[in-house]
């Protein structure tokens, strides 16, 4: 008599490839997970770029207008003028270079100023920001804001409570 062939490798090849195709899925969603962990920490990192730059253009603005009251031009017109103001003998620099707005590495949007010039800036990212509780007191106003472009970096006229 001859032995007939077994079938049992048939079944175990096919429970093999449904081990396979379990490990390829925990794989996908591990990874996805990863994936989603590591953009909000990107996400969050551009979050604390932009309160830190915002909050320098800020400063340099009230500089800049505190310094330029007696000469009628309160506020500068570009972010250059913060840089290096061109209507000084000797060079005043009131922030260190003219950044980029931090989200989108584009141009900021202006606050215009009601007598020329610009008081404050924002950025002009879509999206609602992660960071929505617990700011430092100069961005209370931050708080439960839906988009960043709510984020106003601005010396308001008159405000003393930006003045630090």
């Amino acid at each position: 008599m001859t032995a007939r062939p077994t079938t049992a490798g048939k079944r175990q090849s096919g429970f093999a490839y449904a081990w396979a195709l379990t490990a390829v899925l925990i794989m996908g969603i591990y990874l996805a997970q990863v994936g989603e962990a590591w953009q909000n920490r990107a996400q969050r990192a551009k979050e604390e770029e932009l309160l830190r730059v915002g909050a320098e253009i800020r400063r340099g603005i009230r500089l800049y207008s505190e310094q330029n009251m007696m000469q009628g031009t309160q506020y500068p017109k570009t972010l250059e003028e913060l840089v290096l103001d061109p209507r000084s003998p000797t060079p005043r620099r009131f922030i260190r270079k003219a950044y980029k707005d931090p989200m989108t590495g584009e141009d900021w949007g202006y606050i215009l100023a009601p007598g020329g010039g610009f008081m404050g800036v924002y950025s002009q990212a879509k999206g609602k920001p992660l960071k929505q509780q617990r700011f430092p007191g100069d961005f209370a106003s931050f708080a439960n804001q839906n988009t960043y472009q709510s984020w106003k970096f601005a010396n308001w006229p008159n405000s003393k409570a930006l003045k630090r």
